[in-house]
């Protein structure tokens, strides 16, 4: 298993997001093991089915093999599943509790990540309140949340001047478009189509990982890409 003292030093790369609509129940890991093999070095578990028992077992199934193959998993707004299939944190939106409460049942190492939109106040706000990275967006048009806020480039500029956590985009991100994020300071692209609606998943995947390997200087933070 990840020595988690080492997990938030991870907090970089592609971040793959899961999608219940785009693969039957029982392709998941299958997929997930081939956005791994082209280079996502986060996992994210989204599925909003409400089906207890299927959420536990893709959880769970996930946790084992995030841990074999030395990949970090996220699991979206549900701390007690983090918490119970051993996932290495959460990531909490607007209508989820605050990182305060996630950091209390998960533990001083669990990662935890907050969704702030397009608003810099918010992720002041997770900052404070000991999250683990802020993730903005929609960056671009989203075909997974099109009534999605959007949220421009700059938005990414500010934060890495203001705050010292990692960055995510997320929305509408392709390996075409990825570019100025990661040069305005991104340090994660958050991508769930662009990867698992792809038909060659560990190919979409690959796309997007020499970029960030292309941004040679610091962030504007004085961190680097890593």
């Amino acid at each position: 298993m990840m020595n988690m003292q080492n997990a938030h030093s991870r907090l970089h790369g592609l971040y793959a997001i899961t999608d219940s609509g785009l693969q039957p129940p029982g392709q998941l890991v299958e997929a997930v093991s081939q956005a791994i093999d082209g280079g996502a070095r986060l996992v994210q578990y989204r599925d909003k089915s409400g089906d207890t028992r299927l959420r536990a077992s893709q959880a769970g199934a996930l946790a084992a093999l995030c841990n074999a193959r030395d990949v970090l998993l996220i699991i979206n707004d549900d701390i007690e599943l983090a918490a119970v299939c051993g996932a290495h944190g959460v990531h909490l939106g607007r209508d989820d509790p605050d990182p305060r409460l996630a950091r209390r049942r998960l533990g001083h190492a669990a990662i935890i990540g907050v969704s702030c939109y397009n608003r810099l106040e918010l992720a002041q706000r997770a900052a404070q309140q000991g999250a683990d990275y802020i993730a903005f967006g929609s960056i671009f048009p989203s075909h997974t949340k099109p009534e999605a806020t959007a949220a421009g480039i700059d938005l990414i500029r500010q934060a890495k001047h203001q705050l010292t956590l990692p960055v995510a985009a997320i929305g509408g991100i392709t390996a075409a478009n990825a570019v100025p994020l990661i040069e305005a300071g991104a340090d994660m692209l958050a991508v769930v189509r662009g990867v698992f609606a792809a038909e060659d998943i560990q190919q979409a995947a690959a796309s997007y990982t020499p970029l960030f390997a292309q941004r040679a200087t610091p962030s504007p933070s004085g961190r680097g890409p890593g």
